[in-house]
Formats: C-alpha cells, structure tokens, sequence
C-alpha cells in the first residue's frame, strides 16, 4: 500500500511537476490563503480600528451617537461597513491604500485633537471624492433603490430618492456627515455644486415599486381623500383664553353658505422663524437642489409640519440660516408658544364670489418675553393673511406665499437700519417700520451666497419704477387680503416691490370665537378690475398659502402654510371651491 502511494504522488502531472509536489502546494496556499483572508479580516473590525486613538477620541465618539450605531431595528454598521469594500480586488487595494494612514500614524499627523480637526476637512474630502467615484458602493451594501418601499418613506426622502434616480446623484451627494462631525459647511459654493453635480452615469431604471408609486403621485398626502364636512378635525386644543376680547369675538356679516357640503381640507400651519427664500435656495437647506428642479415644498414636507414647527419654536440649533450661529432658525424664542396647529379650510364659490372659511383652535396667552407687556400687537389677538398667485410669479408654483419672505425683512436676521432705509430707492415705499414683503420680480438679484459678508437678501436691489410698472403689468404679483380681527379691517392689497394695501373693496371678513374655536369667514369677487387684484377663473388652478397670526404676535412671529393649489370644482386640487 505505500509504494502504492509513493508511486500515486511521483506521479508528474503538469510541467513535470509531482502530485506530491502539487498537493504540497495545495497544502501551503490554503494556509497562506485562509492566513491572509483572516489577518485582513480582523482589521475590518470595529475593535481592530478604535485600537487607534486618534480614531477612538474622536470619530468614534461621534459615529456613538447616530442611528448607525445605534437604532430600533438592532442592525450595526462599522467602520468597515462603509469604509472597506466587499468586493475582494477593490478590499486589497484599500488595504494598501491604508498604508499611508499607518505611516501618518507613525508620523503622529493626527495624534491630538486639535491636529485631528485641522485635517479634518481634507480627510472628509478624501472620502466623499472616494464614495462620489464608486457611486457610494459601500452605502449600497445596506441601501438600495430596489429594496426601499417608497410607501413608508416621508414626502422629503420620497421625493429625493426618485429625483437621484432620474438625475444620477449618488448618496454622498446628500448624506454628508451622517455618521461624524459635519464639515461639509466649510466647503466653497463651487466645491459643494461639484461634488454635488449629478452624474449620468448613475441614472438607473426605476424599480417596479418606485414606478408604480410614482404612476399613482408622489405625495401621500395627494392620495388623503378631501373631506366633505363642516366640522374641524378632531385636534388637542390649548387652553381657551378666559375672557376673549369683545371686538375679535364678532361674527356679524357671515356669509350665506351651506358650509357642511362646501369643499374642506386640514391644512397644518407651522411657525417658519427666520427661514425665508434665501434660505430655501441656499445651501443650509437639504432640499435646494430637488426645489430648483420643480419640486414643491408641498410634495416634501406635508407629512412633517409638526416636527418642523417644533424644532423651529423651541430652537433646535439644527435649524440654521446661515454659518452665523446667532441665525438660527428661531434665535428669539417665546417659551411655551406652540409650534403649529391644524387649520379647517373651507372652499365654496357661486360662479361670482369666492367663499372661504378658517377654523382653528384658540391658544393659551404665550407672552412675548421680548416685548412689554407681552403683546406685540395688543389691538389684534389674531390676524389672518391670504395670498393668490398665477405660476407666473416666480417660485409661487412650488412655494406658495414663502416667495415673499426674505432674509432681509423687518425682524429676520438682515434686516437693514432703518438709517440705511432712509437714504435708499424704497424709503418712498411702506419702509417706516422696516423692509416689508416683496417678490423677486421687483428686484434686480438676491444675495444667496452671503459671499465677502454680504448680507443676504435684495432690499437694496430694486428695480426702477418703469421696471417695476412692467411687472405689474405683466400680473407679476401676489394677490393679498387680510383681516384684523381686534379691529374688524379688511384689506385688499398685492405684494410686488413692497406689500402694499389697497383697501377693502372687493373683499370681506368676518371673524368670531366660540368654545375656544375661531372661525374666520372670507368673501372676495371672482373678477377685479382693480390694479393688483387677480381676476380668478374657475377652470383655472391658483397657487394659494395663507398665514394666521395669533396670541397678539406680528412680524415673522406668525404661522405659515405651505403652498396649496386652488381649483374651482376640480377635486385634483388640494383646496378646492364647490359651486353652490
């Protein structure tokens, strides 16, 4: 038997080369092989990399306190989950790659934080250039386009996802400083446009499930049937004041109206702070990109206003307008105020006059610790405001009335002097109290940037009176009614290089609170001939958004809807004007 296998293993079989000789071999790779696979990956592990200090002390420290190391589902991405390929070729040349990080190591080029941070950035870029280059490979392993079910996703990331897959951006494109220490916001505009830049590369065929979802509308909130009742939602309701004021407490004048068959939907208004349109179209915000290619704030952030409006009022740092960390959001809070509520609108027309109701509930007094006496405006407890625009006002078509707050506007975070005012091109508009709302049209560019310390905004940019004449002409302009409650005012006005009152004519209010419930009644005619009034035609539909301002508050301190489409009989529109 064993000259058998003595014989079996001389035997040459390729080369003159043994079987002995062969199985020998065999024997040594599969050590070496098995040696080298295990060595490579015991330096995947989390363990392996925080034996490194300069990594313990800071990025793992970070990375602790997000939902990739820790989340409901139980499920751990490490280091290596994002940092290291699966696909061996692409594994070993990380690994050598990762030479360089042991010679600074030795080095010492990052062994303190201070050394850390300073590098930092270049690091960061080190790694998005890397993950922008593979189409964010190892995010993949995790995430992909084919396995999310766009019906449990959120308006916001909904709508993203389906525009990365159309356009060919990547994750890293959006989801920078997810998992360690945001420094993205250090990056110079170009930097940012340039990694951020959609590759085609990346256009991908849209799984069944996005297509079938995006076939049936991309807004959950689109498929909420619009309800037909008179009735307000059912919604916690604050405190009703004690005693409300006689004057905001009338209701004569209300219209007509068999308000339980009229057309009905909940609108939440939410408190905006500082955010303004520089803000929506700058880089603080996450949704610029998808907004500048048509996307409304509607289809995003529908689902999400209660979160929103709470970050916002409590002061949630982060919610920024810009780099200064004095414009946040809502540097100036006003303890207990509530950060949005849910609204009753009500739409009816009679092929003359358009009939609109709004309900909400009352508020307990919040006062104003920044005012005295607590009452910013003590002659009106609510104030309520509706704006109207064709979509040929700019951004109207996807941000509502927002298209008239800027950055600049009395109360927000650049607001000029007043003595800056006084010696400029709007000193001969409604300035005495500061810059009001305008439009982009009245102006000749926006500061977005904030480059070389520029304030944002364009209050100091106005075009001249010919120009501004054009744009009227041209019906670029918001339609404006608004109602004072304490002092029983309707007003008719437009906004364009300012926001300017007309009169009453052509549009009236009726208000009253009851069980701690206020219902605010509106009547305004289908067709104008008044400068600045639009002349609605009920088979068109109108970009509409409205705000309340209440508990005595003014200025920015209000609550803002988002922009809505009005229609008249058309139950594609979200608020929609039933004949009667």
């Amino acid at each position: 038997m064993f000259d058998l296998y003595r014989q079996l293993l001389s035997r040459k079989i390729i080369l003159g080369t043994t079987m002995g000789a062969a199985i020998v071999f065999m024997v040594v790779g599969v050590i070496f092989w098995g040696g080298f696979n295990t060595a490579m990956e015991a330096t995947n592990t989390l363990e392996f990399c925080i034996t490194c200090h300069e990594m313990e002390d800071n990025v793992y420290k970070e990375y602790q306190q997000t939902v990739h190391y820790t989340n409901r589902a139980g499920v751990r991405a490490t280091c290596s989950d994002c940092h290291v390929p699966r696909p061996w070729v692409h594994k070993v040349v990380r690994k050598i790659q990762a030479s360089n990080e042991v010679l600074h190591k030795i080095l010492g080029t990052i062994d303190t934080p201070e050394k850390f941070d300073s590098k930092r950035l270049k690091m960061a870029k080190n790694v998005w250039k890397t993950m922008k280059a593979t189409d964010s490979r190892e995010c993949r392993n995790c995430h992909d386009f084919s396995t999310m079910d766009p019906e449990t996703q959120k308006g916001r990331s909904r709508k993203q996802h389906l525009n990365a897959m159309k356009a060919g951006n990547t994750c890293i494109d959006c989801h920078k400083g997810i998992a360690h220490k945001k420094v993205h916001d250090q990056l110079s505009e170009e930097e940012l446009e340039t990694l951020e830049a959609p590759n085609p590369d990346f256009i991908r065929t849209m799984p069944a499930q996005w297509a079938a979802f995006e076939a049936n509308g991309t807004s959950k909130a689109a498929e909420k049937p619009v309800a037909e009742t008179a009735t307000p939602a059912a919604a916690p309701v604050a405190a009703p004041t004690a005693t409300p004021a006689p004057a905001a407490a009338s209701s004569a004048g209300g219209s007509s109206i068999d308000w339980s068959t009229a057309g009905s939907r909940q609108v939440t208004v939410f408190y905006p702070g500082q955010s303004s349109m520089e803000w929506v179209l700058g880089r603080q915000h996450g949704g610029k990109r998808a907004f500048n290619s048509g996307d409304r704030c509607f289809d995003c952030h529908e689902e999400e206003l209660v979160d929103i409006g709470n970050k916002i009022v409590t002061g949630e740092k982060e919610m920024k307008v810009g780099k200064n960390p004095d414009h946040g959001m809502e540097p100036t809070l006003i303890p207990g105020k509530r950060g949005s509520f849910p609204v009753q609108v009500q739409s009816a027309h009679d092929g003359e006059n358009l009939y609109m109701r709004f309900q909400w509930a009352d508020s307990e007094h919040t006062p104003a610790p920044f005012v005295e006496g607590g009452k910013m405006d003590p002659d009106n407890q609510v104030k309520l405001a509706i704006m109207l625009a064709t979509d040929d006002v700019e951004y109207a078509d996807r941000a509502g009335c927002w298209g008239t707050c800027h950055a600049d506007l009395r109360s927000m975070p650049y607001a000029p002097a007043q003595d800056a005012i006084a010696g400029s091109p709007i000193a001969s508009l409604n300035a005495a109290d500061g810059v009001t709302k305008y439009i982009t049209e009245s102006r000749t560019k926006l500061e977005l940037k904030g480059r070389g310390g520029k304030a944002l905004g364009g209050w100091d940019k106005m075009k001249d009176e010919a120009e501004i004449k054009t744009e009227m002409d041209a019906g670029h302009y918001m339609d404006m009614h608004r109602y004072k409650a304490g002092e029983k005012v309707s007003e008719n006005g437009h906004i364009l290089a300012d926001r300017t009152v007309n009169d009453g004519m052509g549009v009236e209010f009726t208000a009253s609170l009851a069980n701690g419930t206020w219902t605010v009644e509106m009547v305004r005619k289908l067709t104008s001939d008044k400068p600045g009034d639009i002349s609605l035609d009920p088979a068109t539909i109108y970009n509409f958004g409205f705000a309340i301002h209440d508990d005595y508050t003014n200025a920015r301190y209000h609550h803002v809807s988002l922009g809505y489409k009005l229609g008249f009989d058309n139950a594609e529109a979200e608020i929609n004007a039933v004949k009667k």
